[in-house]
């Protein structure tokens, strides 16, 4: 393979990189925004059943806070721990997806695009090398997942993400307690009670905190 590659889409992707996600050796990074790195259906499975024939001996995923918004997602989290990955929530969101494979090969995750999601994978050392450092950078400053879930991260019913997605869209408090059919002394009553679970002190850090937990989706 060429030192740098552009492909577009996950279907050439996988047949371009089947190889490598079969034949890695010391050890798998990962690092994405959330479980939808894969837009196609199947294609994330399709990689995890090559990674896991290859007898991989470390596995390493970082995740944005966002990873943890649905109970689903929670629980593949926990299944990779307990598959033996070692798995670290970043401090911030993560901009790209990015893969790192044995320190010698590197894939990083485009925007999507209607005609597919664009890769650019690498070969070249120094490349490869500055995305590493870049990981560990990050991975340093990460949350273990076990310590992040037992921390103090505040848990929200749907009716409060319901609320915090209404403060997030700008609307008066009038428009958004009549689009959630609630009287207005209960949405702002609401409101308040979503400020002090989240530790804000205002609407504009209550939007700051949910963004950095991954609590606005």
């Amino acid at each position: 393979m060429a030192e740098i590659v552009t492909i577009r889409g996950d279907l050439e992707l996988l047949a371009r990189t089947e190889h490598l996600f079969s034949s890695v050796r010391e050890e798998f990074i990962c690092a994405a925004r959330d479980l939808s790195t894969w837009s196609r259906p199947g294609a994330r499975h399709a990689a995890r059943d090559r990674l896991g024939s290859g007898g991989t001996q470390q596995i390493r995923k970082l995740y944005s806070p966002a990873v943890l918004a649905d109970e689903r997602s929670r629980e593949h989290m926990s299944e990779l721990v307990a598959g033996g990955a070692r798995v670290r929530i970043a401090a911030t969101a993560l901009p790209h997806e990015t893969i790192i494979i044995d320190r010698r090969f590197a894939i990083l995750a485009g925007l999507n695009a209607p005609e597919g999601r664009e890769y650019t994978m690498t070969t070249a050392f120094g490349l490869v090398g500055g995305i590493y450092a870049l990981f560990e950078a990050a991975w340093e400053t990460a949350t273990d997942l076990t310590a992040f879930l037992h921390g103090d991260q505040p848990q929200l019913d749907a009716e409060s993400r319901t609320v915090l997605r209404a403060l997030g869209s700008g609307a008066t408090d009038e428009t958004a307690a009549r689009e959630l059919g609630m009287s207005l002394r209960t949405y702002r009553r609401r409101v308040a009670e979503l400020l002090n679970a989240l530790g804000a002190d205002s609407r504009f850090q209550a939007g700051m905190r949910a963004g950095e937990l991954g609590l606005n989706g």
